[in-house]
């Protein structure tokens, strides 16, 4: 698996080319350059429409532009598509297509996606335990670190995620993830 900070953007890649007209483009420029007045006439498209195409298939590394004059030429980048097909073809390249913001599970993905701003805060707590859940092994990912951990640490980490954090505090120690003193003064991971 990828072990970078930032995975190969595979999402992008397959967007770019989920457009049957971005498809034809490629299709053209791998025989040769063109400018998007050659694209537009062969692919009866507005200028504007094959710039936007062009736009997104640059902004997934499969096309590089050139001055030539007064126009741009495009073409294909090969190398890129054939690093991206490389990566694709192995076994940790394809179990990357699965993974998003290191987040593999596409049921976590998805309650993460729905239940956490674009920040990363709880917007809302879950009635269903398995979605809770879900939330409470994303807030434990801030306790990778040895504990114990106070209650005041623990508020001051998990506030990163909620101005709630007795109710993490407290779901934390339900579900099992972590354990808390008879006193109630440390906190240790399960």
């Amino acid at each position: 698996m990828n072990t970078g900070t930032h995975p190969p953007d595979h999402l992008g890649f397959f967007k770019a080319l989920a457009d049957a007209n971005r498809l034809r483009v490629v299709g053209l420029l791998a025989r040769r350059p063109h400018s998007v007045e050659e694209l537009a006439t062969v692919l009866d498209l507005r200028a504007s429409t094959l710039s936007h195409h062009l736009s997104r298939l640059a902004d997934a590394g499969l096309v590089r532009s050139e001055a030539d004059g007064h126009y741009h030429m495009y073409s294909l980048d090969f190398d890129a598509l054939h690093a991206r097909a490389r990566t694709l073809s192995t076994d940790e390249g394809l179990e990357e297509l699965a993974a998003v913001d290191g987040v593999e599970d596409p049921f976590d993905r998805k309650v993460l996606s729905t239940f956490l701003d674009a920040n990363g805060r709880i917007v809302q707590f879950p009635v269903k335990r398995k979605k809770f859940d879900v939330l409470l092994r994303h807030a434990l990912g801030l306790f990778e670190d040895d504990g114990p951990w106070d209650e005041r640490e623990m508020n001051r980490r998990l506030e990163t995620l909620s101005d709630d954090t007795a109710t993490l505090r407290r779901g934390l120690i339900d579900h099992g993830h972590m354990t808390r003193s008879a006193g109630g003064s440390e906190y240790r991971r399960a």
